[in-house]
């Protein structure tokens, strides 16, 4: 399956000054597969992962040198180790901290040695450590896959090209507009995991093994709390974790994180579980000027489970129920376009950056006003309203462009490519259509 991301690890190959590479981002989202396909293009391709190959450890213990340190990996596996044709892979490395320590001396003893580092709980190992090399290493953040990912993962690459040439003054053809509304719904009710969506594509008629997949990854992100005990007890990272499906898409509430856990206890844990990049905060934003960080209220937020598919999971709803569904709003029950929308943006970010999202609500007692998101468009800040079906009130993105005295809004929604005065439609399936 094609990966967005494999163009900037193409262009971090072929660069003259290539630093150590960290991809960083939650279980299972295709990190060890792209490092494999990237290792396709080197004429050696050394893989190490700290976890299954725990003797290795010992190979960081003496000292950081490379040099003695690449000589070993190589008796080791029987890989040569050569700068420009070998491709090092670190993976699960934040089972080994000395490691993660020592790569900072690769880019300045081995500067032509490609190297990349990779684990699912990095984070916490990164955030441990003072310094693990500001200027020698260089991070891509890789989120699950993306609409359009999936929709060249079932070969309509030809849907991508026509979604993106479309615009309000040329909408889609309906029967394209058709299409790709139906190709939304599967996606919304499997996600975006690499795992679920190479299920689905080969036993498209066998939904009890998607259903498994996802049930499987479940399970092995509630496996993964055992390993944050030492920052926080497994059953309150539970109950926080439980509290992020129940309040996915809304403003999140501490005190209903778990009725015995404090607010501190909670704002820890959830914290966690940001790092583990399970959750995504949405902060809130006054919108009054770039960049919209500077103007944030943290205390107000809302949260984003990781994928709309293990969101559903997790909130008990099944495949089987979901697929027979005749229109989109039981997928849409739960905010779950909201959340689909935010995961978008997130993922047709640059890989380089972490991305951050903002929404705006009327800062006045009384006031529900209140718009899903702010983005930055074209040097201006861009209100953008996602509504489920096909139509609905705008009266809060009014609103917003009237104070904020500015001159257009995005509406996403089921509808095809239009506008409306200021309010110029796209539809849910075309949010690349953005971030050009």
């Amino acid at each position: 399956m094609k990966r967005a991301i494999f163009q900037s690890l193409i262009e971090w190959k072929k660069s003259k000054s290539h630093k150590v590479l960290l991809l960083r981002g939650a279980r299972q989202v295709g990190k060890t597969f792209i490092a494999r396909e990237l290792g396709k293009t080197f004429t050696y391709f050394l893989e190490v992962n700290f976890e299954r190959n725990s003797d290795i450890h010992l190979f960081f213990e003496q000292n950081f040198d490379p040099e003695r340190i690449c000589s070993n990996l190589s008796v080791y596996f029987g890989i040569p180790v050569i700068e420009e044709q070998t491709l090092l892979f670190f993976d699960e490395i934040q089972a080994c901290p000395k490691a993660i320590q020592a790569l900072r001396f690769f880019y300045e003893s081995k500067p032509d040695l490609h190297v990349i580092a990779a684990g699912s709980l990095l984070e916490y190992a990164l955030a441990e450590l003072p310094s693990f090399g500001i200027g020698r290493i260089r991070s891509l953040f890789m989120y699950p896959m993306s609409f359009d990912e999936f929709l060249s993962a079932i070969n309509e690459e030809m849907l991508i090209t026509l979604k993106k040439q479309a615009s309000s003054q040329q909408p889609l053809n309906l029967a394209f507009h058709n299409k790709l509304k139906e190709y939304l719904k599967t996606f919304l009710y499997l996600g975006g995991m690499p795992e679920v969506i190479n299920t689905y594509i080969h036993n498209t008629t066998n939904i009890n093994l998607v259903q498994k997949a996802l049930t499987d990854i479940t399970i092995s992100l509630w496996d993964d709390f055992a390993k944050y005990k030492k920052r926080s007890p497994v059953l309150r990272l539970r109950e926080v974790y439980d509290s992020t499906i129940k309040q996915a898409g809304g403003k999140y509430i501490y005190s209903k994180a778990g009725e015995s856990l404090n607010i501190t206890q909670a704002k820890e844990a959830l914290d966690l579980l940001e790092m583990a990049g399970l959750v995504h905060k949405i902060h809130h934003s006054s919108g009054q000027g770039l960049p919209l960080g500077a103007e944030v209220n943290h205390k107000i937020f809302k949260v984003l489970f990781l994928d709309t598919g293990l969101l559903q999971q997790n909130a008990g709803l099944q495949l089987s129920e979901l697929i027979v569904a005749q229109n989109t709003e039981m997928l849409n029950k739960g905010k779950i376009a909201e959340i689909f929308a935010g995961l978008e943006m997130i993922k047709y970010e640059m890989p380089e950056i972490r991305p951050q999202l903002y929404y705006w609500h009327r800062e006045k007692r009384g006031s529900s006003a209140e718009v899903d998101y702010l983005i930055e468009n074209k040097g201006d800040i861009i209100p953008v309203e996602v509504k489920s079906g096909k139509s609905g009130k705008m009266q809060s993105m009014h609103q917003f462009l009237l104070e904020k005295n500015k001159g257009k809004g995005f509406r996403l929604s089921m509808e095809n490519f239009a506008s409306f005065g200021k309010i110029e439609v796209i539809p849910l399936y075309a949010i690349s259509n953005l971030f050009p």
